[in-house]
């Protein structure tokens, strides 16, 4: 008969098919770092993507604007809009992409418009330091008059109603599908056309003293 000594120091074997509790091993912390650094990865890609999508939305507004801006300006100056002044006014960033603002003091009627719509497409509504950032990248501004002239009650052309053309265009941040080549403000000075972004509207003059 064993002793009650004996029996207390007995040890039971763990039974088959269990496992004994331990804490996380080395592999597991690597696999869990692993998971967390490529979720962080994919976040940091989703923002990036997100900031250049917030930034073409800004970009297209202010073209809005501004190409609202010249529409406006062309129906209070009817006169000049009526005798083709605007006509193939070109505006915004120089050859060398170069913005500069100029000095419109002087000017009157279109030629006062094209120079400040200039200025604007130039980024002179704000500024930050001394460098102008009231635009879009390369933004550049065209005018163009053409379509067929309207006739008045005899049959007679009536000069000046054809339509205008005026487009505002800049620089994307992605590639994306090129815009339609009668649109050619700005063409091939984006390096891709992927990258060209164009707003446009047109605008008809009424007949002055059409009878």
């Amino acid at each position: 008969m064993n002793s009650p000594h004996a029996r207390s120091g007995r040890r039971h074997a763990p039974r088959p098919g269990r496992r004994l509790a331990s804490g996380y091993g080395m592999i597991e912390v690597l696999v869990s770092m692993l998971v967390l650094f490529l979720g962080l990865l994919g976040l940091i890609g989703l923002q990036a993507k997100a900031q250049h999508a917030q930034l073409e939305s800004y970009q297209r507004a202010q073209a809005l604007v501004l190409l609202q801006d010249m529409v406006d300006r062309m129906n209070t100056n009817r006169k000049d809009a009526h005798d083709k002044k605007y006509d193939q006014v070109s505006v915004g960033v120089g050859p060398d992409g170069t913005p500069s603002i100029a000095d419109c003091s002087t000017k009157t009627g279109w030629n006062l418009d094209a120079c400040e719509w200039g200025n604007l497409l130039n980024g002179a509504a704000e500024a930050k330091d001394s460098a102008k950032v009231g635009a879009m990248i390369g933004a550049r501004g065209c005018i163009s008059y053409g379509g067929t002239e309207l006739s008045d009650s005899k049959g007679a052309t009536l000069t000046g109603t054809g339509v205008y053309t005026i487009t505002v265009t800049w620089q994307g941040m992605t590639p994306t599908t090129s815009p339609p080549t009668t649109l050619a403000c700005g063409k091939g000075a984006y390096g891709s056309e992927s990258l060209r972004r164009v707003a446009s509207s047109t605008l008809r003059i009424a007949a002055l003293g059409a009878l």
